[in-house]
């Protein structure tokens, strides 16, 4: 019987974290099961800093970006002797389960602590990355694409205004999905991926068969195997240096701002689902949507490197930045 559910968020922040937390919140006391916020993901379970939810405590957080409960990556959760500490105090704190918002590294934690100590767990997918398997949207995602396509709006009117091409780096160190969103919704001459090997022969011929008086907005994920946006308009300046060039790294803006009403929709989701899947005995799963569908999926199936890139999507951006 689980009495007192802790919740926490854990590895890189993403708008709809506090909607999510709410979420859990108020359905678990709806059921009359207690919430501790952890603070700090993982570290703050080793270093016991909790603090008890209400529903006042989760009043008016639903529109605001970031994490009320903090995040950190935690290197001593990742030995034996910091595990043993986060259990010592969750069980002081009598806490009988989990709620984990986060991404990889956080489900990965989640599988080696419940194999350890038997507490269950139930994720919630909370990535601006959206890299996940077992659900068409992680909960940042929407919010991140859209806050690029307003930085890369802006930027296109001043690179219209000096005919420039703009290398705009975006967050995907490993994930190309918000580059592949953004620079099609953007309108880009070129998308650079992680997943796909980019021939930068190709992307010389077509700037120089483009109209050379006009904006051009290359879009770099971060992780692209050329080395990111800096080094690529390196190479392209040295072999067509008639170009005006100018990089721009969007950042950690991408991380930050109030969430979508898609985020806050599907956070709320998400956390519904997780409180009553641990009432119904489930764990070592993650809560995700497919196909407007809530559905689990295994925290190891979930984590697995495989690309969620489309084949048509890629295909079509080709065809429409000729």
């Amino acid at each position: 019987m689980i009495k007192r559910i802790g919740v926490f968020t854990s590895g890189g922040d993403a708008p709809g974290m506090n909607a999510c937390v709410r979420a859990v919140v108020r359905t678990a006391i709806y059921h009359n099961i207690e919430v501790v916020g952890i603070m700090r993901g993982y570290e703050g379970m080793i270093n016991g800093e909790f603090m008890p939810l209400e529903a006042q405590s989760v009043a008016n957080i639903i529109q605001r970006g970031g994490t009320i409960l903090k995040t950190a990556r935690s290197q001593e959760f990742m030995t034996p002797e910091g595990r043993r500490k986060a259990y010592e105090n969750l069980k002081a704190q009598g806490i009988d389960a989990l709620v984990a918002i986060g991404g990889n590294g956080t489900f990965t934690g989640a599988t080696i602590f419940e194999k350890e100590y038997g507490i269950p767990s139930v994720g919630t997918p909370g990535t601006i990355d959206n890299d996940l398997l077992g659900t068409d949207y992680t909960l940042g995602y929407d919010t991140a694409i859209n806050t690029v396509i307003k930085a890369v709006d802006a930027i296109r009117d001043t690179a219209e205004s000096h005919d420039r091409l703009f290398f705009v780096e975006v967050m995907g160190r490993d994930s190309g999905q918000i580059a592949l969103a953004t620079g099609i919704g953007a309108g880009a001459e070129a998308i650079l991926l992680p997943e796909v090997k980019f021939d930068l022969e190709r992307l010389y011929e077509r700037l120089e068969k483009g109209r050379r008086k006009s904006a051009k907005i290359i879009i770099v994920a971060e992780g692209d195997e050329a080395g990111g946006a800096f080094a690529v308009a390196e190479k392209v300046k040295e072999r067509l240096p008639q170009f005006d060039t100018k990089v721009s790294v969007l950042g950690h803006i991408q991380r930050g701002g109030s969430p979508s009403c898609f985020d806050r929709m599907l956070a709320s989701e998400l956390g519904f689902h997780a409180v009553e899947a641990l009432l119904k005995g489930k764990k070592g799963v993650m809560v995700g949507k497919i196909d407007k569908k809530i559905v689990f999926t295994p925290f190891a199936e979930a984590i697995k490197d495989t690309s969620k890139m489309d084949p048509e999507m890629l295909r079509m951006v080709g065809i429409l930045a000729s």
